[in-house]
């Protein structure tokens, strides 16, 4: 999630999530990215020319983009696999989808999600209505086939992050600024039951799919009990006056992307937990970590006026509770979520996976502010695929490590290990529970990498290779540039492709060098100052700003979605979906499929096993202005209708003839 400007604010008016706290003196990644491109005379006239000749490697197994110039715009299409008619540019108050194609609504913001549930009524909600209902502001998304261990792609459990509350689009007559002190109690409880996420049965019943009722449809909300377990757990940091013993804690906060287990569970991660945090952020043991974290106790959400564990002066032990990767069981509505701190505490944005030649789990996972890292943990015991049961804790074990990328197109990862390196008492490190409550500072003292962002970071099931997704980074200087860096106030943001090393015909997601290069640069190649980079012949429309989610379809080619906030006017698109092939001639050559109505973000892209279903999360319609509210919307998607607000939906996508999604 980011709602993302142009300028930083004033601390009183920014948007406290995006504002960057990292002081590490590291060189960033555009800097690193720059290095290397000048050391291998890859950046030919980046400076001065429309667009990057080439940014990709002469490392074995590399497959460098093509010059985005090399044939005329829109030529491109030629070359890709990609078989869809290309949609326009945006904004627009409706969604549009790719000819051939039909995209519906299949669950909207206050849609029954438990069988009980009321019918939705925007006027007289209710924290037990909202606690059955669909939440607000899905995001990351996951299909699990039915029945379990079935490769079914017609029935299945769709998980579904709910990131968010925005009161002021929930509720009538509220400010974005001044809600905080006008929420009344229930309005507060409703937000609080909005968030976290949703277990809906879906069907595809004649070529369409539908909602259904059934037994394992769950609700997870801000006051749902979780476990903490790992090295944190009954840490005296994690106690609290309702949880002497560390081990417990209500709810998860800011869940936005995530990730599935080979076992078949959910990984959904916390990121923006700091805004919901009142107080002096300035007092107290944990001022310091409060700081690393960016939180500074200026919430407007309301939750400290009713619930006490949201005041700092009254528990400020909380916030350490908040920050994790949660695994969930879809398939056991009884179960309960637990939150793996070995996975580390920072702004969680994805948790994927994938398995290293012995059987070993990686878990790869960004931190989602400017200039933060990337990360990686790979699991102490193996996966066994015969026994369920016994990767359930799985996850509790292992090396959380953290990335430097080197401009000899290396990326070296970095083991966080409590008493190793300057992880020891003398730099204020107790014990392995203060290494993964504060992973951002021991990062900091590994001299890892600042990155622009780091948002979705997904393997790819064909090739093996890794893309990192950096969504933008504005607070890049221009006097921070020379040669070696590329981009200054870098608005648009880019995707990196990362290859882990061959063993024995297998990547090694568990090895300690990987090699790097760029994939995508994004922004309008045709615009000089952007410095775009692509596949040959991207046309008018392919282009796009902001990547942030990112899925394969089941021929390994990538569907990126995209989110630029407050940039949709600026940039002048909208946000969407767009999609390239990894390899081939068609190759980072970008093609736009799915358009968001106004102001809408595009999240939680995620395919059926056999590639003829889609899914995609419709987050914050009209939401493209801060001003915005909910008795003047810039769209009333998806009603249209004057007594409905906007609503964030999740949208199901089908080829009109059944046939495979981009084929």
């Amino acid at each position: 999630m980011s709602i993302t400007v142009e300028q930083p604010l004033a601390a009183a008016d920014a948007d406290l999530d995006e504002i960057g706290v990292n002081v590490s003196p590291e060189p960033d990644f555009q800097t690193v990215l720059g290095r290397r491109l000048v050391r291998r005379s890859f950046f030919r006239g980046v400076l001065g020319a429309a667009t990057v000749a080439s940014l990709g490697s002469a490392l074995p197994g590399s497959r460098p983009a093509l010059a985005a110039g090399s044939v005329p715009a829109g030529q491109g299409q030629r070359l890709s696999s990609l078989t869809f008619p290309e949609i326009q540019h945006g904004p627009r108050p409706d969604l549009a989808v790719a000819e051939g194609y039909e995209a519906r609504v299949l669950i909207r913001w206050g849609d029954k999600v438990l069988p009980g549930a009321p019918e939705f009524d925007p006027h007289r909600q209710t924290a037990a209505a909202q606690a059955q209902q669909f939440g607000y502001n899905n995001d990351f998304q996951a299909f699990l086939p039915l029945p379990r261990g079935s490769a079914s792609s017609d029935h299945g459990l769709l998980w579904v992050n709910h990131e968010y509350p925005e009161a002021q689009m929930m509720f009538p007559s509220l400010d974005a600024k001044t809600m905080g002190d006008a929420l009344t109690r229930e309005q507060v409880d409703v937000t609080m039951q909005s968030i976290g996420g949703s277990v809906v049965e879906v069907r595809r019943q004649d070529g369409a799919w539908q909602v259904v009722l059934g037994p394992q449809n769950r609700r997870i909300t801000a006051t749902t009990s979780m476990r903490i377990s790992g090295p944190a757990a009954g840490d005296t940091r994690l106690r609290t006056g309702a949880d002497p013993e560390g081990r417990s804690v209500l709810g998860m906060i800011g869940n936005c992307a995530g990730g599935v287990t080979p076992w078949g569970t959910i990984l959904t991660c916390e990121e923006n937990f700091d805004t919901y945090f009142s107080g002096d952020a300035t007092k107290g043991p944990e001022a310091a970590a409060w700081k690393r974290m960016g939180l500074n106790g200026k919430s407007n959400q309301g939750w400290a006026r009713f619930h006490d564990r949201f005041d700092l002066a009254k528990e400020p032990n909380e916030p350490n509770r908040f920050g994790w990767v949660v695994e969930i069981d879809p398939y056991d509505p009884d179960s309960t979520p637990v939150k793996r701190t070995a996975l580390g505490r920072f702004k969680h944005e994805a948790a994927t996976t994938a398995l290293t030649p012995e059987g070993h789990v990686a878990v790869y996972t960004g931190d989602d502010q400017r200039f933060e890292y990337l990360y990686r943990f790979v699991s102490r015991d193996r996966y066994d695929p015969q026994n369920r049961e016994a990767n359930r804790d799985l996850l509790d074990h292992g090396t959380l490590s953290v990335a430097r990328f080197g401009d000899d197109g290396q990326v070296e990862w970095l083991p966080l290990v409590f008493g190793e390196g300057p992880l020891t008492p003398e730099n204020g490190f107790r014990s392995a529970a203060d290494v993964m409550i504060d992973v951002r500072r021991a990062a900091d003292l590994l001299r890892a990498t600042p990155m622009d962002r780091p948002e979705d970071v997904e393997p790819n099931p064909v090739t093996g290779r890794v893309y990192v997704v950096l969504t933008n980074n504005n607070q890049r200087k221009a006097d921070q540039l020379d040669k070696a860096n590329p981009r200054a106030k870098n608005l648009y943001g880019q995707i990196l492709e990362m290859t882990p090393p061959d063993r024995n015909g297998k990547p090694d997601h568990g090895a300690a060098r990987f090699a790097w290069e760029m994939f995508i640069m994004a922004g309008n190649p045709e615009i000089e100052e952007h410095h775009a980079s692509y596949g040959a012949g991207v046309s008018p429309s392919g282009w796009f700003a902001c990547p942030d989610n990112i899925a394969f379809d089941g021929q390994g080619r990538l569907w990126i979605a995209t989110d630029q906030g407050e940039q949709q006017s600026a940039n002048g698109i909208g946000d969407g979906i767009w999609a390239c092939d990894t390899t081939g001639r068609g190759r980072a050559v970008t093609r736009m499929f799915f358009r968001t109505p106004t102001g809408a973000e595009m999240c939680g892209p995620v395919f059926t096993p056999d590639s003829r279903g889609f899914f995609v999360a419709v987050q914050h319609p009209a939401n493209d202005d801060p001003t915005t509210t909910y008795a003047a919307p810039t769209t009333r998607w998806p009603d249209f209708r004057d007594d409905m607000p906007p609503r964030p939906s999740v949208v199901s996508i089908v080829r009109k003839d059944g046939g495979v999604i981009g084929s």
